[in-house]
């Protein structure tokens, strides 16, 4: 039996290509062998190694490597439709008289296979061309086999479950998404006396940086692994017939999750510039720097960038004065690790470090935390992880919800804390208080 096939199966440094090539190859059916691992082949010949039968099932890494990069030269509903096919066909599944022992040597695998499709990749099956195909292998399936009938009805059920959550993240995104309005709207239709600022909503760092994992967590766990590569998916205008599928450019989830890196890096910023005493400017990133710290503690490495990137801010990094009054040692070490100088060498040894404990964690609790440390390339092991603190609702509304300043608005704010020291900086600053403070 081969070992598990690499990449290598589907893409070359010069890009992608049908059929690939390398030397000393043994040839197997279409398929290319090199020191007995799968290292290239024709797109029907991976196909058929995909598609099991009574003796075969292919093994479960080759399973996901095909599914994830196969879209980039076929749509999932195509190849599913193949795969259907090449099953019945080499099944004899549409005669009238079947072999029903071998059936029920055949069922559990193309169940199985199903099974892994939609467990791993659920959002494949949004399209209604692929619930259709599912739809009728499964119910083939159920007709000639009684005994498959409630495992096929249980996935099509946790697929359906799938989806729907899916779809209700979305629509709360959707919503999160249109309500969101400038603080400066907020400051101006309301008393600064009343108003909200994220101390006084949560004075522990340590239960900020829980409350930032919930909402890190929850936005992995919907990010589908092959949005990773149709990140990258781009329609070819001079070529119709390359593989480069426009309408596969599904990455929703994922740029939601790049959306949220952003908004805490905002709203970092707009917390540190809001107060108008400088005392008080001061506290709020000190604060920031212990919520920062206690995210590295626990292995929360992009709400740390996050919160690092919105303290590097121009509109905060030149309060000067407001600085002057901090002990920045801890900021700068929390600095030091997220320095992308070297490919982010240090970064990804505190990764290594993270995913380290993680296997010599003692707790269930801890060891589940460590998990989202791990690297990208462990997303499948541990997007599936739930967050162990408890989740606090008006802590996450707020850090959801709480209105964040423009870029524009940033400056301003920072131009009325600390005047500007330049001309280029007075001129900006004429320039956004005759803009934005004379706006209706």
């Amino acid at each position: 039996m081969p070992q598990t096939p690499t990449f290598a199966a589907m893409f070359n440094s010069s890009g992608y290509s049908r059929h690939l090539y390398s030397s000393r190859e043994d040839n197997c059916g279409g398929l290319f062998y090199q020191d007995n691992n799968l290292v290239s082949g024709s797109l029907e010949a991976l196909i058929q190694h995909l598609v099991p039968t009574v003796d075969y099932y292919p093994d479960r890494t080759y399973i996901f490597t095909f599914l994830l990069s196969s879209r980039l030269f076929i749509r999932p509903y195509e190849l599913l439709a193949k795969v259907c096919l090449m099953c019945i066909e080499q099944q004899r599944l549409n005669e009238t008289i079947v072999d029903k022992a071998k059936i029920r040597k055949f069922a559990p695998k193309i169940v199985q296979l199903l099974s892994d499709w939609t467990e791993t990749f659920p959002y494949d099956f949004r399209d209604e061309r692929m619930m259709r195909n599912l739809k009728d292998m499964t119910h083939k399936i159920a007709t000639m086999d009684e005994l498959h009938r409630k495992t096929v009805q249980q996935l099509t059920q946790n697929l359906i479950r799938k989806l729907a959550t899916l779809n209700q993240y979305e629509e709360v995104l959707t919503k999160l998404n249109t309500s969101a309005t400038d603080r400066l709207t907020v400051l101006r239709t309301k008393p600064q006396s009343i108003q909200r600022d994220i101390v006084t909503i949560c004075n522990d760092p340590y239960t900020l940086a829980q409350q930032l994992t919930h909402i890190e967590l929850e936005r992995l766990s919907h990010i589908g692994p092959e949005e990773f590569v149709q990140t990258f998916v781009h329609k070819d205008p001079l070529d119709n017939n390359k593989a480069c599928f426009n309408d596969l450019k599904k990455t929703s989830n994922l740029e939601a999750y790049v959306e949220w890196f952003n908004r805490l890096s905002y709203l970092v910023a707009t917390e540190i510039c809001m107060p108008v005493k400088k005392k008080h400017r001061a506290r709020v990133i000190e604060y920031f720097i212990d919520v920062a710290r206690e995210c590295f503690n626990i292995g929360n490495f992009n709400s740390l960038m996050a919160i690092i990137s919105g303290m590097n801010m121009s509109p905060v990094s030149r309060l000067k004065k407001t600085w002057a009054k901090i002990k920045t040692a801890k900021f700068h070490i929390l600095e030091h690790q997220m320095d992308p100088s070297s490919n982010f060498y240090n970064y990804r040894t505190a990764l290594r470090g993270a995913a380290q404990r993680s296997t010599t964690a003692h707790s269930t609790r801890e060891k589940k935390f460590w998990e989202l440390a791990k690297q990208v390339s462990e997303f499948m092991t541990w997007k599936q992880v739930e967050c162990p603190f408890e989740r606090d609702r008006k802590i996450l509304q707020y850090l959801l919800t709480a209105p964040v300043f423009s870029e524009d608005t940033l400056y301003l704010a920072s131009y009325e804390s600390e005047s500007p020291e330049n001309h280029v900086e007075k001129e900006r600053w004429k320039t956004l208080r005759s803009t934005l403070l004379t706006r209706v």
